[in-house]
């Protein structure tokens, strides 16, 4: 059988897990292998997703679950990201239903919490279950937060689009060469995918920058540019509205003798990508 999750699509025999580690396919179906499982859950703060323009002040209840279909080697989750085939113990998971999920969100109202975030590992490679909760927590008046890497198809969207209220998408660069060598993803599924979210729900977008690989002014230029060019974002405005986090990198994973960015870099970045951008933000310095 073949996922279609991705651009991998990964081909399946019985009982074999995809690339991401979240997918597997049974009695000839390819289904998450994780429905359900809860490897983390946190009330944060929604600048932390990060979020600046959408409900500031406000806290989300934070839930991440299991696999990923990239495999970026300064992974900070790598743990609950890339885990061994059948290690849901090893990473602590616990079962929680759609239903159990929303109601600990409509629980913590009373602390600020205004709905459930979709964070930690990527979310979408177990959307049926992100669906699922979003379904619930929406029909608590509350909303719902996406916080991806934006490699999934088009058709995965509108499965959640009705109950996404907003999203932060990585673009993490803007060469083919680092999506394709260095994160194993794809820079034209992603744009493709940033491309359509715009439309439906308000959408921020986080670059990190990796001292040597992304970190160019002409690349950041580039980018900011690209993402100016979206004609029609929702709520109105064009992409020249649309936040733009600018991050700075710190050792991690197989990273770990990298340097951290230079904050100066940062804010030189940013300031490039403020030529084509509204709403620039440097991040983590």
């Amino acid at each position: 059988m073949i996922c279609n999750v991705c651009f991998r699509q990964c081909h399946l025999s019985e009982g074999q897990m995809g690339f991401c580690h979240a997918r597997v396919c049974r009695e000839g179906k390819v289904i998450p292998a994780w429905y359900g499982e809860v490897s983390a859950l946190a009330l944060d703060p929604v600048e932390k997703k990060p979020l600046r323009h959408f409900h500031p002040g406000s806290q989300i209840l934070s839930v991440g679950s299991l696999g990923c279909n990239l495999h970026c080697p300064f992974c900070q989750n790598h743990r609950i990201a890339k885990p061994a085939e059948g290690d849901r113990f090893a990473c602590r998971a616990e079962s929680i239903s759609p239903d159990e999920l929303a109601h600990t969100a409509q629980r913590l109202r009373d602390q600020g919490n205004i709905g459930l975030a979709f964070t930690y590992n990527e979310p979408l490679v177990g959307y049926e279950y992100v669906r699922d909760c979003a379904r619930e927590v929406r029909k608590r008046g509350m909303v719902n937060v996406l916080v991806t890497n934006g490699t999934a198809n088009l058709q995965v969207l509108e499965e959640i689009a009705p109950y996404i209220d907003a999203m932060n998408i990585d673009l993490k660069g803007f060469t083919d060469d680092y999506y394709n060598e260095v994160l194993g993803g794809s820079r034209q599924m992603t744009m493709e995918f940033i491309a359509e979210a715009v439309k439906i729900c308000h959408v921020e977008l986080t670059t990190l920058i990796v001292p040597g690989f992304n970190d160019s002014r002409r690349e950041m230029v580039e980018l900011a540019s690209w993402v100016a060019s979206q004609p029609v974002i929702y709520g109105g405005g064009t992409g020249k509205d649309i936040p733009l986090h600018v991050t700075r990198f710190f050792p991690r994973y197989h990273f770990k003798l990298l340097k951290p960015t230079e904050v100066e870099s940062i804010y030189w970045l940013a300031h490039a990508a403020r030529q084509h951008l509204r709403h620039v933000y440097p991040g983590n310095c």
